[in-house]
């Protein structure tokens, strides 16, 4: 097993729950405040989001054990029930009784006492189901009726229902993570470009039929207009305000100004700006050092994979974490309109946490069969007669 990608993912998760309990505490103690006068608690508190990380930690943690010996080859047969199976929880949150009004975007599921954010188990199954998708057909990706037009159709039909809520940031993960395996699988360069343009042409004006989106794209191109910022570019503008206020060193740990309501979504969406605040940029080097070593491991786990599966999983998984952690932070420092996404590992957010960390249990187990001998031998074998075109 690759113990140093399995440190580097306990390490941000501890670490995450470490921000939360400073970060959270005057957001913890207004919900509290509220469920306290409408009898639903007897007293306020400072740890409410922290308790609830705690315990999303063990979850994920115990998801990460899990996966890590179960065989990856055992997904083969499951992937596709799976893709299924959150395909129908993505439509029942448009149901009413069973979706969960949490925000601005129906992308929430009730299940009980249980709350469930579908496109984060979509992101995980999509996964395991295209490298399965794409190992059959090998031969074929890079044409175009029997590798592109399947691609593309196979990625509508994962990321319409996301637009719809609509769920901006886990469309574009979606969508990248889809993209690249189908480009490392084989896929025409010409093919990959024209797949991207396809999910944006379609996704992005359902997108945009939602005015607060669209107020985000406005408040992005139009930062500096008082209006703006004072308004719709509120948050974006406390996050400039938060990282610039870290400096080099940062005001120290628990010292943020911008937590106590000055910046929305503290513990989620805009983590990454509080923890600059605190920390400084020296410190922040040390945790982008921690998600760049884990993206380099991965992708080495990948290309070291024994087959064609476990190859295609590990790049899905490796992509997913980079591009997630990449998104984010390009919001927080206004390169990119706001999406909502969490920072991996990091954010307050139990399906984000649970479901990446049974991802990296999975990526743990490709690790355990990933030699250099094995890449050489995936590389070299002869392909199946039954994937050659006539």
């Amino acid at each position: 097993m690759d113990f140093l990608l399995l440190g580097i993912a306990v390490v941000l998760s501890l670490f995450g729950l470490a921000m939360i309990s400073s970060v959270s505490v005057f957001e913890s103690y207004q919900i509290t405040q509220r469920l306290t006068l409408q009898g639903l608690r007897d007293s306020t508190s400072n740890s409410f989001y922290l308790w609830r990380s705690f315990r999303h930690i063990i979850l994920g943690f115990l998801a990460m054990g899990v996966m890590s010996i179960i065989p990856y080859r055992v997904w083969e047969r499951f992937a596709f029930p799976l893709f299924i199976a959150s395909l129908l929880l993505l439509i029942s949150a448009f149901l009413p009784g069973i979706r969960a009004d949490y925000g601005t975007a129906r992308s929430w599921i009730r299940l009980g006492f249980l709350s469930l954010q579908p496109s984060e188990v979509l992101k995980f199954t999509l996964i395991l189901y295209l490298a399965l998708w794409l190992q059959k057909r090998e031969q074929l990706i890079g044409t175009w009726k029997e590798g592109f037009i399947p691609f593309a159709s196979l990625l509508s039909l994962s990321t319409i229902l996301v637009a719809l809520q609509p769920d901006l940031g886990s469309f574009l993960v979606l969508s990248s993570i889809a993209v690249v395996m189908f480009f490392v699988a084989g896929g025409n360069i010409f093919h990959v470009l024209l797949g991207g343009a396809m999910a944006g042409v379609l996704g992005l004006p359902l997108i945009l039929q939602k005015e607060y989106i669209r107020n985000r794209f406005r408040a992005f191109l139009s930062p500096a207009d008082p209006s703006i910022s004072e308004t719709i570019g509120f948050q974006i503008k406390q996050a400039l305000i938060a990282i610039g206020s870290g400096g080099f060193f940062g005001v120290g740990y628990g010292k943020s100004i911008q937590k106590f309501g000055y910046l929305p979504e503290v513990q989620a969406d805009t983590i990454f700006a509080a923890m600059a605040e605190e920390l400084g940029f020296l410190r922040l080097l040390i945790i982008l050092g921690m998600f760049s070593i884990f993206i380099v491991r991965g992708y080495k786990i990948a290309r070291e994979a024994p087959d064609r599966f476990g190859f295609m999983v590990a790049t899905g998984i490796t992509t997913w974490v980079a591009f997630q952690t990449v998104l984010n932070i390009a919001v927080n420092l206004s390169l990119f309109p706001l999406t909502g996404i969490t920072l991996p590992f990091i954010s307050y957010g139990g399906s984000s946490l649970i479901s990446m960390l049974a991802a990296v249990g999975v990526l743990l187990n490709i690790s355990m069969y990933s030699t250099e001998a094995a890449s050489v031998a995936r590389r070299t074998e002869r392909k199946p007669a039954a994937y050659s075109r006539v």
